[in-house]
């Protein structure tokens, strides 16, 4: 389900003038008549709208749709809106991953800027004005209804908004240990459920002007469209996805027809690889693929037909500000749509995509787009003529030298390299990988040669993905493949490395594993992740002082809850209790949310002699997490330590109802109640359960069970 980070706002006071409603659209349009020197949309005077609201469509390509020209593609409700509005046929984005790209259209500013480079590692600073700061302020009610996780509030982008809807992380579970599954799709909710959730707020305050964003993720891989749409293109289910779009869409285009019209804008965060060049998604090029946007103009005042201008993701805030006439910031470095085409200097396209090297360690892209040619900076640079190769597949470097050096002499400097990149949490790290972004922050190189350059690496990076597939689908043999193959091509790939491990630790190979992360870690080339998981396993292994020194010198760069929780452990198990229970209460206090802090609070203090604290902190564990079996098995062992008999039965039989297939649970519950006659079906019960649920014969307890269960029978 979905939470609302706050209450529905009351009435604001209104402006002077009516307000805008703005959905964003990106439209990429083949032919049709170039803008001429006039304005494009009215001014304001002749009819203003009152309302604004933005959409954007994530992964939409920008030639996706039926009105750009698609031939098999249904999309009759955007087609309808691009024919009473303005289509946009050069709109593009500025970065080719999701956080970042909102962070250039809210903001009106690149991402060199704003300072937000990638997915997960940047938070969009509280000194950037954005759109919705800048209209609350003008007395408008704000909402904003996301349909994914990397625009969660935490980035960021929630501020000024009366209502920030995002994915309600709880619905997915705690994503703190292990790798997820990519096919799982968690952090994401469905387009329907999003417009569904907006019309909603926008019907309940219709007393002040609105702006209203829409986020819809939908066409994002992997492609699981609904019914009736899943099955139309079974050879390219992407495009079921657009078409389930443009149908949840609808009533949001529909009040282009009320009686009080918003100004509708569409658009997209970027686009799709599909293949073109070798890349499946998104995320590592820069081509037109994935950098072109649809984008659409639509409400009072628009005047309909193809606009052949330069549009960015820049010119959106000042497009908004300027149609509500509300003056936009003096040093946005985008102009208003509204207005004559800008000068050619005027209309550069800056681009970039980071996403490789702070998660590879690979070659960092920048380019720009001027006048229809294309110049992208890499080890082996590039040059195209998009009018002439729309495809990019001609590149002109070698052969326009002079043009080549013109436009990487003019790339802006403040946007060279490094950026500044958090580390990423476990639960980031996790979470982002559930929808398919392979997010690491081990790279640390600053110099590249050709074998750093991505059209090199493609290859690698399709395996990488294929890789993660493997793994989850359980063909550990096949993903132990892949993960070899990438590390013979590329040994410094900190995921390689961690999946291999992981790979390895899945098959049962324990000192396999612990080879591959001490090597990576030896060598420089490990992520947190990686180092990590080599102080669990060497905590799983026995050798708890190892682990403690792994973990401890880990806190240097991050205090996540798993680090910590670990830390605590090792240090406890390794005879340094005191230790190992203040880095676990220091964890608590920073992370007073996380249920297993608790738990293993509780564990670590029942081991030294203190059910009481134990108790204590098994009860908060319970309080944070009633459906977990382990923090009720704790809290029953505390229980039992003290003397409490009942209560403690009572927490084993709330474990049990938490996870009927808790071992632990299952055997304390049967053991314990065997002691009292009176209650033999209760100990038969559970101890038959624990038997079916965990029949390992290494297990003393299943010794144990099964004499229990004869005495039981006598």
């Amino acid at each position: 389900m979905i939470r609302a980070r706050h209450p529905a706002p009351s009435p604001h006071l209104g402006l002077r003038r009516a307000v805008t409603l703005l959905v964003l659209g990106l439209i990429w349009g083949c032919g049709g008549p170039a803008v001429d020197e006039r304005s494009s949309l009215s001014d304001g005077r002749a009819a203003a709208p009152r309302d604004v609201i933005l959409v954007t469509v994530d992964t939409l390509r920008a030639d996706a749709l039926g009105f750009a020209g698609h031939p098999r593609v249904a999309t009759p409700v955007l087609d309808g809106m691009a024919a009473r509005g303005r289509v946009f046929t050069q709109a593009r984005a500025h970065n080719v991953v999701t956080l970042p790209s909102h962070a250039n259209i809210l903001t009106g500013r690149l991402p060199f800027e704003h300072g937000v480079r990638d997915n997960g590692g940047f938070v969009l600073g509280e000194d950037q004005p954005t759109l919705a700061t800048l209209l609350s302020e003008n007395g408008f009610a704000t909402a904003a209804f996301v349909a994914a996780y990397p625009l969660d509030a935490r980035y960021g982008l929630a501020r000024g908004f009366d209502v920030y809807d995002d994915v309600d992380l709880a619905d997915y579970g705690e994503l703190v240990g292990g790798l997820p599954d990519p096919r799982r799709g968690w952090g994401e909710r469905r387009g329907d459920e999003v417009v569904a959730d907006a019309l909603d707020w926008w019907q309940r305050n219709d007393a002040s002007p609105r702006f209203l964003w829409l986020h819809l993720f939908d066409p994002h891989a992997p492609y699981r469209a609904p019914a009736p749409f899943a099955g139309r293109h079974p050879d390219e289910p992407y495009y079921e996805e657009v078409e389930a779009v443009d149908a949840f869409l609808e009533p949001v285009v529909a009040l282009l027809d009320a009686e009080s019209p918003p100004l509708l804008l569409l658009t997209s965060d970027h686009g799709e690889g599909l293949g073109e060049h070798g890349e499946a998604t998104h995320g590592l090029f820069a081509y037109e693929a994935t950098l072109a946007v649809p984008l659409v103009v639509a409400g009072p005042g628009v005047e309909p037909g193809r606009d052949d201008r330069p549009a960015r993701h820049v010119d959106l805030l000042p497009t908004v500000l300027g149609s509500l006439g509300l003056e936009a910031p003096q040093d946005l470095p985008g102009q208003s749509l509204l207005g004559p085409p800008p000068a050619a200097e005027a209309a550069d396209v800056y681009f970039e995509s980071l996403s490789p090297h702070l998660n590879h360690g690979w070659a960092p892209l920048r380019g720009l787009v001027r006048d229809g040619r294309k110049m992208i900076e890499q080890p082996l640079p590039e040059l195209y003529d998009l009018p002439a190769d729309p495809r990019e597949t001609d590149n002109l470097a070698d052969r326009q030298r002079p043009a080549l050096r013109g436009l990487m002499a003019d790339l802006p400097t403040e946007s060279r390299w490094p950026p500044e990149a958090s580390n990423l949490s476990a639960e980031e790290t996790a979470r982002l990988r559930s929808l398919g972004y392979l997010s690491s922050r081990g790279a640390k190189k600053r110099s590249f040669g050709p074998e750093d350059d991505l059209k090199n690496l493609v290859g690698v990076h399709r395996d990488l993905q294929e890789m993660v597939l493997r793994f989850h689908e359980g063909n550990l043999q096949n993903a132990e493949a892949l993960a070899r193959g990438i590390l013979e091509r590329r040994d410094d790939m900190p995921l390689a490395h961690t999946f291999l491990a992981q790979t390895l630790l899945a098959r049962g190979d324990a000192t396999g594993a612990l080879g591959v992360m001490e090597n990576a870690v030896s060598r420089g080339v490990a992520e947190i992740e990686l180092r990590r998981e080599l102080g669990m396993t060497l905590l799983g292994t026995g050798r708890a002082a190892d682990a403690a020194e792994v973990l401890e010198a880990l806190t240097a760069d991050t205090r996540d809850p798993l680090t910590l929780n670990n830390l605590g452990l090792a240090l406890a198990t390794s005879g340094q209790t005191a230790r190992g229970i203040a880095v676990l209460e220091d964890a608590a206090r920073e992370h007073p949310t996380n249920a297993a802090t608790r738990e293993n609070l509780a564990y670590v203090t029942l081991g030294a002699g203190d059910p009481a604290a134990a108790e204590a902190h098994a009860r908060a564990a319970v309080d944070l997490a009633p459906d977990r079996a382990t923090a009720w098995n704790n809290l029953a062992l505390a229980l039992y330590e003290q003397g409490r008999r009942p209560e403690a039965l009572d927490a084993w039989r709330a474990g049990v109802a938490a996870d009927p297939s808790h071992a632990d649970s299952l055997f304390n519950l049967g053991a314990v109640a065997a002691e009292d006659p009176a209650d033999p079906d209760t100990a038969r019960r559970a101890l038959r359960a624990f038997l079916e649920s965990d029949p390992n014969p290494r297990d003393p307890r299943t010794a144990e069970a099964r004499r229990l269960l004869v005495e039981l029978a006598r």
